[in-house]
């Protein structure tokens, strides 16, 4: 049974006026009235109103402007967790390495968080094919596997490595099979690229930006020097030696609040060696850090500069600047909004009785990550020492329980989950609401108000854009302002 309370969001432009309609995923735009009368009763319904607008009527009656809520929250795939983890694995990553022969200042290992340290631990021979067998034993139902090597510094292990992707080729033959590493590259040599091309290991090298502000983070542990010109001359050498293969090279970028945005993105714009290279860009994690350290970096220090760029990468999409001056960063994030908003919204019926956001995989399934002890974790991003995160091990096997919470993360907050209006497009996980021994609720209110603002800007970003005439692959919004008119405003 609905309610008569609106599952929906109101928002508007300088331009226009929207709702989103949660029940029916839809994005509608509305005339000034009709905005304003559903702002005014969305939280207690139309009941006892003898005239609606007549624009609210073609809506209701079209299906749109429901109370119904979700009843019960709990993942759809709950009940098939160990037939998908017996059989349907397809990744796992190693942590051959704990060891590191750099310091970075925001790495989860070097001291500066609370749940990691970096040892002098590595994994053994034994221990990774345990995890390689693990693996192809839990795929039955898989034809495409993808190993990936994580560390620490993967390279200091690049003998096990070898051993390892000599291993799988055996063990899973018939089997088409991926290779990913990342990287500082600092270690990279001739060798270690030869072996790369040979097996067609994907590769990715970690590098900030320019000299200045990679060098303030990432320096070697003994010396204390940055890395920079390190990577860099290396770079050169092998897009002389290797051109085919240093094109398939990918870039991870770790954006520090602290540091000039503008300088990082003309280095990824204009930089010889690498302007025409894939960058991934990313915030420094905040998470299991003290409140000092988590306001130190803050994102909102960046976000006039961040805000600034993507005004610029939204003038490029319209025709009026030019693509070629626009940020690497920019465009990356423009696409992570595109497929996560976007391409993925289509208009629904009503709400499920059962119902749990989808951005939650099955632990283990997505990135099955195993440390050098052989434990399991759904991701690399987990917390090691979390008992709430660890989710098997490779002698044991999986803790389904464990899973089954880990899946289930919307039963934190049950209530405030059935009567969310962005629950259909809640990409929560559990790393973001572990608070180091547990799911916290407290922590899973802060990530959902982060991600809440974040999709109301994006509406807003999609809506302005259609607005001066960007075609998002002919994706409509929804409008009823004139009786007979074909519904589809924008």
């Amino acid at each position: 049974m609905g309610e008569t309370r609106l599952l929906c969001r109101v928002f508007e432009t300088p331009m226009s006026k929207y709702i989103y309609d949660t029940n029916r995923n839809a994005i509608i735009n509305v005339s000034d009235n009709t905005y304003d009368f559903i702002k005014k009763y969305k939280d207690v319904g139309f009941e006892g109103i003898e005239e609606l607008p007549d624009e609210v009527n073609m809506m209701m009656q079209e299906g749109f402007l429901s109370g119904n809520r979700v009843r019960n929250i709990e993942h759809s795939l709950t009940g098939y967790i160990e037939d998908i983890l017996d059989n349907k694995l397809q990744t796992i990553t190693l942590q051959v390495t704990q060891q590191c022969n750099l310091r970075c200042e925001y790495c989860a290992y070097s001291g500066t968080y609370t749940n990691r340290r970096h040892t002098d631990k590595t994994m053994d021979f034994e221990t990774a094919k345990k995890g390689i067998d693990f693996l192809i034993k839990h795929s039955q139902n898989s034809k495409l596997l993808n190993l990936s090597f994580y560390g620490g510094e993967p390279l200091l292990e690049f003998e096990l490595i070898q051993k390892c992707i000599e291993y799988i080729k055996v063990k899973a033959e018939g089997k088409k099979i991926t290779y990913n590493i990342t990287t500082n590259a600092t270690m990279l040599n001739e060798r270690h690229i030869e072996y790369f091309m040979a097996n067609d290991v994907s590769l990715t090298i970690s590098l900030d930006g320019p000299k200045e502000i990679h060098d303030k983070n990432r320096k070697f542990a003994v010396s204390g020097k940055g890395t920079f010109d390190v990577i860099v001359s290396k770079m050169k050498k092998f897009r002389e030696q290797f051109p085919e293969y240093y094109q398939k090279i990918n870039f991870n970028c770790v954006l520090d609040p602290r540091n000039d945005m503008s300088c990082v993105n003309e280095f990824w714009a204009t930089d010889e060696l690498l302007k025409d290279s894939f960058v991934n860009a990313s915030f420094i994690s905040t998470d299991n850090l003290d409140e000092s350290k988590r306001k130190e970096l803050s994102v909102q220090i960046y976000s006039c500069k961040y805000e600034y760029e993507m005004f610029k990468m939204f003038l490029s999409k319209l025709g009026r600047y030019d693509k070629n001056k626009v940020s690497k960063i920019a465009e990356a994030s423009f696409d992570t909004i595109k497929n996560s908003l976007f391409t993925m919204r289509n208009l629904a019926n009503r709400l499920p009785e059962v119902f749990h956001h989808g951005g939650v995989c099955v632990p283990g399934t997505r990135k099955l990550f195993m440390d050098i002890q052989g434990n399991l974790f759904p991701c690399e991003k987990c917390s090691e020492t979390s008992p709430v995160m660890k989710i098997g091990n490779v002698e044991e096997g999986f803790y389904i329980k464990h899973v089954e919470q880990l899946l289930n993360i919307g039963k934190l907050s049950e209530e405030r989950c059935k009567n969310c209006w962005a629950i259909r497009l809640c990409n929560l996980c559990a790393v973001a609401v572990d608070d180091g021994q547990q799911l916290s609720e407290k922590k899973k209110r802060r990530a959902c108000k982060e991600f809440m603002d974040a999709q109301l800007e994006w509406f807003l970003y999609y809506c302005m854009l259609k607005e001066f005439g960007y075609d998002f692959d002919n994706l409509k919004i929804i409008s009823f302002q004139t009786k007979g008119e074909e519904q589809n405003g924008l």
